[in-house]
């Protein structure tokens, strides 16, 4: 464990990074500032060491841009259409055109997170929202552990608490990029254990109802390349690529979602408590600072972002667990993303 400041954020405090390290060699950086997943170094095979996620040259980059490099996000990760809660009757704040993104235009990723304990193997972070938070109701408590074991797996655990009823969706927007050079990420091979994918609109909201995976170029539940079928249908098209929900297959035995490097020599290993998965290819990453080059380039990483489905506290009829938490009630969610050299 490391803990060392460097320059200052917006708030005039340094920022603070933390360094997680396991048996086996693997190393996982994480900054307090939006609670931000820096880095995950794998040792390989061949004695070399492999960076498994996009990230930037230096904490203050993280501030020039958009992408939400891996960040926390929240106090609803995806979108929030008309940025409108429906049935509650409650005006969010607007920050893509008139609907919400990932918690408003000042959400968690925007924060600083206080460091409530830290060792070798695990960082715990806590953020209070307060009443009115970019709209939402009542004061919201999170609790978010990053802990590194000796399996290369690294699990976010997330708590949370509510004053009020509000919906809640707390995500990770890591960018994985398995290549040793960085390279198109639509070379990875990607299976998704899902039968159902949500369409959505240019916009990114959803666009009718959920969709069968069977018979379209969504149908990731045997390991394809990702540019196998890319951009090969209207609902692809209308992203610019993979920026869909899928609801997840639930089962115990088998993972969220399996990624391979396009050599196969680094794989990740997704599972969640959460009851979908967001797969984004990286569809406007250019111009994002980069860390080992000037900016990265659209379709360079891949997210995969556990949660909800997008738009969800507007539609109680997918058939998922309620996004609504009420007081009283102690939410845990649980990722884990285990990095495996070949």
């Amino acid at each position: 464990m490391l803990t060392s400041s460097l320059s200052h954020a917006p708030d005039g405090q340094p920022w603070r990074i933390t360094v997680l390290r396991n048996r086996n060699g693997m190393v996982a950086t994480f900054m307090d500032w939006g609670a931000t997943w820096l880095s995950a170094r794998v040792p390989m095979k061949d004695g070399s060491v492999r960076e498994a996620l996009l990230g930037c040259a230096t904490p203050s980059d993280y501030l020039q841009q958009s992408a939400y490099l891996g960040a926390t996000v929240g106090r609803y990760a995806n979108r929030i259409a008309n940025a409108r809660l429906q049935t509650a009757g409650i005006q969010l704040v607007a920050n893509q055109g008139e609907h919400q993104l990932h918690g408003g235009p000042q959400g968690f990723d925007k924060r600083r997170w206080q460091i409530v304990s830290q060792s070798d193997s695990e960082v715990h972070y806590r953020l209070d929202s307060s009443d009115g938070d970019q709209g939402f109701p009542g004061t919201l408590l999170v609790s978010l552990r990053y802990q590194l074991d000796d399996d290369n797996r690294l699990s976010i655990i997330y708590e949370s608490q509510v004053s009020k009823p509000c919906p809640v969706n707390l995500t990770n927007h890591a960018y994985f990029n398995l290549d040793a050079n960085h390279g198109d990420a639509r070379q990875h091979h990607l299976q998704l254990h899902a039968d159902r994918y949500l369409p959505v609109d240019n916009s990114g909201i959803p666009r009718g109802t959920l969709k069968a995976v069977e018979q379209t170029t969504f149908d990731f539940r045997q390991p394809k390349t990702i540019a196998q079928h890319f951009l090969q249908d209207d609902d692809q098209r209308a992203a610019k690529g993979y920026d869909h929900a899928f609801l997840l297959n639930p089962s115990a035995a088998q993972p969220a979602a399996q990624l391979w490097s396009a050599d196969r020599a680094l794989s990740l290993t997704v599972r969640t408590t959460a009851p979908a998965l967001q797969f984004y290819s990286g569809n406007y990453l250019a111009g994002t600072p980069a860390r080992e080059q000037g900016t990265y380039n659209d379709y360079q990483g891949i997210a995969l972002e556990s949660g909800f489905l997008p738009d969800s506290p507007n539609h109680p009829e997918w058939p998922q667990a309620d996004c609504w938490q009420q007081p009283g009630e102690t939410r845990r969610t649980v990722t884990h993303y285990t990095l495996t050299a070949e």
